[in-house]
Order: C-alpha cells, then structure tokens, then sequence
C-alpha cells in the first residue's frame, strides 16, 4: 500500500490512485455520506452538456462525471494520470475516449474544448497554476472552466465539527471501506491544506480566466468555481 505526500510528486500520486481505482466510487459515496452525487450533479448543471458541446474532463478518474455530460449528447473527453483509474473507466464506459493526461502538461491542441472541466483533482496536481494555465489554453476563447473542489466551511461551528470529521473519522472509516486505507489519511490532509474559495479565486485568476465566481455546496465543504476564458489568442504553452 503506498500514499502521496503534501509533495505531490506525480508517480505517487498516480500510484496511490491506481490502488484506490476498484474501490474508489464505493468509497467516495460513504465518506461523503451520498453527498458526492450532489456534488457531481452541480457539476453536470454547471457543464450545461447538450449535443456538439467538446468537454475536457480532467481528473475524471472512473468517468462517474463524464458520464451524465455524455448521456446528454455532449463530446466528452475524460482524462487522467492514473492508469488504474483509466482501466476502471474503460471498463465500464468502453464507449468513452479514455485519454490518459498530465494536467500540467496536456495532450491536446491549443483552444480544443468549449469547456474543460475538473472535480476533485486539482488539490492533487503538483502546481495547479501551471495545471490551470494549460486548461486555459486548450480552451477556445469565450470558453468556460467548471472546478469542483473541496473548500472551507462557512460557518464556525460547522466548519469545527467538519474539521473533526476529516482528520480523524474519515480515515477511520476508510480503513473499513478502502482499499488503501492510507491514501485517505492524505486525503484528509490535502484538503485541510488547500485553499479557502477566495485564495482559489485569486488562483484561478492569475491563470489567465476571467468572470471567476462561485457557489458554496454543503455549507462550504465544497465550492463551484465557473470562469471564462479570455476572448484572446490560446496561451502559448510554458
């Protein structure tokens, strides 16, 4: 069994996902109390999928959230790092483009996507300026970027309990439900490591996007940022 570290080195990190891969979903839905399906149906809203709509799904692990985007007609890519996550994918959804992708260093052209998309993953990208530097310049101009992350609880009491939960129940109760029990003890710990919503506007921000907003989701647990990008040529890539 293997864990990343606050580090993030890249060959860890998809390690560590590879392990967690046939388990991963199962997981996610009892630590999250069923929560994550609210989570990725926001997502889908926010997406807005309809037919000729090209959507990079980045981090999109088994391809739970690029499923409903490609039910409703829309040409979605669903990328990641982890092999593991990847074969899962295929496995199920055999019909889906499986692409395996670093978000730093992506494999598609300049302005491909109308939408690119990431839930969950950015926190575990070694440099996530750099990540989202490179969703912006696949991304056509005028185009959008849905990020779904978890975030800080608005409100004091709640954000105390919450803060309880994640170092010491959540690893508890993955290690009854996972496969790799330690990869949520990081977990944990990179989510308390990651910014509150207005650092991850500002970051967003500074990456090149514009009109970044966002909505809080279960009390602030987790935040919806949208952006655009700018009505400028691609960035050139770094």
């Amino acid at each position: 069994m293997s864990r990343a570290s606050l580090a993030k080195d890249p060959s860890h990190v998809s390690e560590m996902f590879d392990e967690v891969a046939p388990r991963y979903d199962c997981t996610n839905d009892i630590l999250s109390m069923g929560q994550a399906r609210l989570w990725r149906r926001a997502v889908t809203r926010a997406v807005a999928p309809r037919p000729g709509l090209r959507v990079l799904d980045l981090g999109a692990g088994t391809g739970t959230s690029s499923e409903p985007l490609a039910d409703a007609g829309a040409d979605v890519v669903p990328a990641d790092f982890s092999e593991g996550m990847l074969a899962e994918g295929r496995r199920r959804r055999p019909d889906l483009p499986f692409t395996r992708a670093d978000a730093m260093d992506l494999p598609f052209e300049d302005a491909s996507f109308d939408v690119v998309t990431i839930s969950f993953a950015l926190r575990n990208v070694a440099d996530p300026a750099v990540a989202l530097r490179e969703m912006a310049r696949v991304t056509r101009p005028g185009g959008r970027l849905v990020l779904c992350e978890f975030s800080t609880p608005t409100l004091a009491p709640f954000r105390a309990v919450y803060e309880r939960y994640l170092m010491k129940a959540l690893p508890a109760i993955a290690g009854r439900v996972s496969s790799n029990p330690e990869s949520y003890e990081y977990l944990a710990e990179s989510i308390e490591a990651w910014p509150a919503q207005a650092g991850v506007r500002d970051l967003v921000v500074g990456s090149g996007w514009t009109d970044v907003r966002w909505r809080n989701l279960s009390g602030g647990v987790v935040a919806l940022h949208t952006a655009q990008r700018a009505d400028v040529p691609a960035l050139a890539r770094y």
